[in-house]
């Protein structure tokens, strides 16, 4: 074969094998390429989906306060309480001796009250404390817990003068709260609320929360019959009705009080405006021990003694400086104070440590003793201060 044949066979050659080849490249490089890229694509949206999580996870760790974790530390041990309660009650017309003379006398009539409130589980054998005006006269005490459960309690024990309850139900290995100090609280801290405000509860079995500060502390507040609110912890952490017997806590999630009564300004206005008071938990604790050991706390003395306040006339009268105190006005023969050597006309200007402003000072410090305990009293007689102490013992 000549030399021009065979150069145009490798040319032609040429021109056939250049296109496969640059094919082939493209083709590969493609491939390459595909390859590099869905393996950078996809690293990066795994970093970019880590990323995302990775971020989501520290925004919810940021919005985790103390707050928050105290009330997720303490909800477990919330419950909602149902009563029914049996009172008696009598139809004003009857007592009118008109409609007797037709009628008769009815006497009382029975009448069923459902009411509700909240409680907290102190121990794993199922205690529960709350508050007397929610549980002390109850006939029938159910408790929700926020598992969703249910159980029928019993009362174990009732103190209508400090308004504590402690209840029992059958379960074990219930959730607890952690009981706190109320002597080393600070004006100003925060505290939370729980409970079952207008029955809220029952609806998610999960109680309400709202959140304050110590507005005050050692707080004597005016109630009816012979309740004594004192040693009270003042909160403006929104209480409402059916909060009664729920805990106040810390932000270390101990609780601090239970919540028992508000101040709304008004006799037609029921909710809150801010100012709640609930009873310090080591007065509570003091309370409850006795109550799981007897049932109720024995107040069944008298001192023996009448008093009366003192006015401008009786101030000047006593040449008196000022009008704090009482006045004794009457001594019952053979009684405590009578044994005791206390006599009429004694001005009483303290009574265990405290000082007696009015005669609603020196009832509530009386009413808050028990069988066993000593009263004493600072006196102002014949000018002079002497000392009285009498043990209370039972009627």
């Amino acid at each position: 074969m000549s030399e021009i044949t065979l150069s145009k066979v490798l040319s032609s050659k040429m021109k056939l094998v250049i296109p496969i080849v640059i094919v082939l490249t493209l083709a590969g490089g493609m491939i390459l390429g595909g390859i590099l890229f869905s393996k950078y694509y996809f690293q990066n949206t795994t970093i970019v989906s880590d990323d995302k999580q990775s971020q989501n996870k520290q925004v919810s760790q940021e919005r985790q306060t103390a707050i928050t974790r105290a009330i997720e530390k303490v909800s477990p041990a919330i419950v909602g309480i149902n009563v029914v309660e049996e009172r008696e009650v009598r139809d004003p017309f009857f007592n009118d001796p008109f409609f007797r003379q037709f009628f008769g006398d009815l006497g009382p009539q029975k009448q069923i009250v459902r009411g509700l409130g909240s409680g907290f589980i102190i121990s794993q054998d199922g205690y529960i404390l709350t508050n007397d005006h929610v549980a002390g006269k109850a006939t029938k005490i159910t408790v929700t817990l926020t598992s969703g459960e249910t159980f029928d309690a019993q009362l174990i024990g009732s103190d209508p003068v400090s308004d504590v309850a402690l209840l029992k139900i059958d379960k074990k290995n219930c959730p607890t709260v952690e009981l706190g100090n109320s002597d080393d609280l600070i004006i100003g801290e925060w505290v939370i609320a729980l409970g079952n405000p207008f029955g809220l509860f029952e609806i998610n079995d999960k109680p309400t929360v709202t959140v304050g500060v110590v507005s005050a502390l050692n707080m004597k507040v005016a109630a009816e019959g012979n309740r004594v609110y004192k040693d009270m912890v003042q909160t403006d952490a929104s209480i409402n009705s059916g909060n009664s017997g729920g805990p106040l806590v810390d932000v270390e999630g101990k609780v601090i009080g239970i919540n028992t009564i508000i101040f709304t300004g008004s006799a037609y206005s029921t909710g809150s405006i801010g100012v709640g008071f609930a009873i310090s938990i080591n007065r509570v604790k003091k309370i409850m021990e006795q109550l799981k050991v007897s049932g109720k706390i024995d107040r069944n003395f008298s001192v023996g003694f009448r008093i009366q306040g003192i006015d401008d006339q009786i101030a000047k009268y006593y040449g008196l400086t000022d009008k704090n105190g009482v006045i004794v006005t009457q001594v019952v023969r053979n009684g405590l104070a009578d044994n005791a050597g206390l006599k009429p006309e004694d001005i009483i200007v303290e009574a265990n440590n405290e000082k007696v402003r009015n005669e609603q000072d020196l009832i509530m410090i009386v009413n808050d003793l028990k069988v066993g305990d000593t009263l004493s009293l600072t006196v102002i007689r014949n000018g002079k201060r002497e000392k009285v102490e009498m043990k209370l013992t039972s009627k």
